[in-house]
């Protein structure tokens, strides 16, 4: 892959341009912040851009906006953004459009390193790479009104990881179920959270993750 970084940690920085140079990746570039992203983007199309939401000068949102913005000019490159907390408001954002070619993990993933690259891969092929805390501070809601108690322990399962963009086959391995299971219970969740009209693998995951986050 051909790759973009932006993350003001020195340390993470050369560690993820280090890492990533030895997997045989190419590193076009690796900045301190988000501010010249966009020129570089102009000049260079990577094929994935790894940023941290949180970078100078406010240390706030300046990831996610270059994020933003990159998915709007060029929705043909990957975005992984990397955060230190779960931020349910910015994965949102971050979903709003589309789940395709997208990416959004703890800071903690990256140093379970075969996790990190099998989420770039995921999001160079075009799906999304959501991470698992994420997704279970996105599962575990218990109203009395939430559709989700309606769902069996086995299908909240398979719902988390699909919500973490895994295919239905990675989903059977995972689980360590029958295909045809991942996909009986794939019907039943969506059937449950009246998500049945939605068609297409990513725009099912999006859908849920939206429903989740309401």
């Amino acid at each position: 892959m051909r790759l973009m970084i932006a993350e003001d940690s020195t340390l993470l920085r050369e560690g993820l341009v280090r890492l990533l140079a030895e997997e045989g990746h190419e590193i076009l570039g690796a900045f301190g912040d988000a501010g010249s992203l966009p020129e570089e983007m102009a000049l260079r199309r990577p094929d994935v851009v790894v940023l941290d939401i949180r970078m100078p000068p406010t240390h706030t949102d300046e990831g996610l906006r270059a994020a933003l913005e990159i998915r709007e000019r060029w929705p043909d490159v990957g975005v992984l953004l990397l955060s230190q907390h779960i931020e349910r408001n910015y994965a949102a954002q971050l979903l709003a459009s589309s789940a395709e070619r997208v990416g959004y993990l703890l800071k903690d993933r990256v140093a379970q390193v075969e996790e990190f690259l099998d989420a770039l891969e995921r999001i160079h092929a075009g799906g999304a790479a959501i991470d698992p805390e994420v997704v279970r501070q996105l599962v575990i809601r218990t109203t009395h009104a939430d559709p989700l108690t309606r769902l069996t322990p086995r299908e909240r399962s398979v719902l988390e990881a699909l919500a973490q963009g895994h295919t239905n086959t990675a989903i059977a391995h995972k689980l360590h179920i029958s295909l045809s299971s991942v996909e009986k219970n794939l019907n039943m969740i969506f059937d449950k959270l009246e998500l049945s009209h939605t068609t297409g693998y990513n725009r099912r995951i999006l859908a849920v993750l939206r429903y989740l986050e309401s």
